[in-house]
């Protein structure tokens, strides 16, 4: 044990604490796309990027240079996390919302003396903000995609992925309304509306792989996603590569899905975890096995059948309605295998392919190392110290399979 202590009460009746799934905000203005119709998306366009700069605009405070400390003792945890505006107030996504909620990582960090801060980072500059921030050493950790991660790394910013959150998410791909099309090739020479450099690029990739495809049989545009519906309504671009708001586009009426992450083996998915900063994670392991139990108390909360309508009400705060956080399932991981916090091995071929992929694709200019990048021994730890070691147990070989 590591001083960390055991959970004071059964999992059962801990606090109800409430989880949020982040909203689908546009990220950066498309480019290289002038559609005919252009004007109606382009209106909806800045009107995104105004509700991103205002949830952005706290966010931005923390990049700027700080007075100096006089010593070397941690004052402040800091971990950056996707957040959204809802009714007012900024609610953060998944695990880090139930973090909050719970008050179980504030109460002992400040038993040491130690504050806790959490910096709201809107969807449409997650990775850059992040990145940046953990370049300047204003972040300690942060609960973000594998694109960027893997991206800071290779611009020597060494980070740690310090534990798993969650088996992935999924990635859709839309058809217009009209379009005849039973699978990925009959799209060839159609214009798909991809964000290019985002995470649900690997997957999309894989699939044309698979079907050997490349990226030259299609006309790719470079469109973020909160101005996609607007481009399929007017027929300016024929399909897209979407997150759930695949789903909520087809709900709309404006296409229908041709596939999803759901017909692919399981490392296809994209993913999200909690990344440390790699030279605080070794300076401070202490203080790095609290926040790492934290998220494992999170994710022991949220993976338990009786919390699961709450996780779902919660995640669908922002942009995204209930039955559309429910049909994103993937109805081949039960609920608690979700929230499993191994890394095995379809964890392991993921982030192999995501690094190769980087290179392959120009994004970085030197190859990650990606089991360097997973640190597990505080999963590790912290699944003996809380007595959550049988908790996933019986799913662990499930797990490991990685395919559908």
């Amino acid at each position: 044990m590591r001083g960390v202590g055991r959970l004071a009460r059964p999992l059962q009746h801990w606090d109800r604490p409430s989880a949020g799934k982040a909203a689908f905000i546009v990220s950066k203005t498309p480019i290289g796309f002038e559609p005919p119709r252009a004007q109606a998306w382009q209106r909806k366009l800045l009107l995104a990027l105004a509700a991103a700069a205002v949830l952005g605009l706290g966010a931005w405070q923390w990049l700027r240079p700080a007075a100096a400390s006089g010593g070397n003792a941690v004052r402040t945890v800091n971990i950056a996390a996707i957040a959204h505006p809802f009714q007012g107030q900024q609610i953060y996504s998944g695990l880090t919302g139930v973090i909050i909620r719970d008050g179980w990582l504030k109460a002992e960090l400040a038993k040491r003396g130690v504050e806790l801060a959490f910096t709201p980072v809107p969807t449409a500059v997650g990775g850059p903000l992040i990145n940046e921030g953990f370049s300047g050493k204003r972040i300690d950790f942060a609960s973000y995609g594998d694109f960027p991660a893997v991206i800071a790394v290779a611009g020597g910013v060494p980070l740690k992925l310090v534990a798993p959150l969650a088996q992935g998410q999924e990635t859709y791909i839309v058809v217009r309304n009209g379009l005849q099309a039973a699978s990925i090739a009959d799209l060839k020479g159609k214009r798909i509306a991809l964000h290019r450099g985002r995470p649900w690029e690997l997957p999309f990739s894989k699939l044309l792989d698979a079907n050997g495809l490349k990226f030259s049989d299609f006309t790719i545009v470079n469109i973020n996603p909160s101005a996609t519906p607007a481009a399929l309504s007017s027929g300016s671009v024929d399909a897209a590569v979407l997150l759930a708001d695949g789903l909520l586009a087809q709900e709309r009426g404006i296409g229908k899905i041709l596939w999803s992450t759901k017909q692919a083996p399981r490392d296809w998915k994209m993913r999200a975890e909690l990344f440390g900063r790699a030279d605080f994670v070794n300076d401070n392991p202490q203080l790095t096995q609290l926040v790492v139990d934290a998220y494992l108390r999170a994710a022991a909360w949220s993976a338990q059948d009786a919390n699961r309508d709450q996780v779902i009400k919660d995640s669908s705060r922002g942009s995204l309605p209930i039955n559309v956080v429910v049909n994103d399932l993937d109805p081949r991981i039960s609920w608690r295998d979700r929230y499993l916090p191994y890394y095995d091995d379809a964890l392991r071929s993921h982030y192999r392919s995501v690094t190769e992929y980087a290179l392959k694709r120009g994004l970085v200019r030197e190859k990650v190392d990606a089991d360097a990048l997973l640190d597990d021994r505080f999963v590790q730890q912290g699944l003996k110290d809380l007595d959550l070691a049988k908790f996933w147990s019986a799913a662990e070989p499930a797990a490991a399979q990685g395919n559908s």
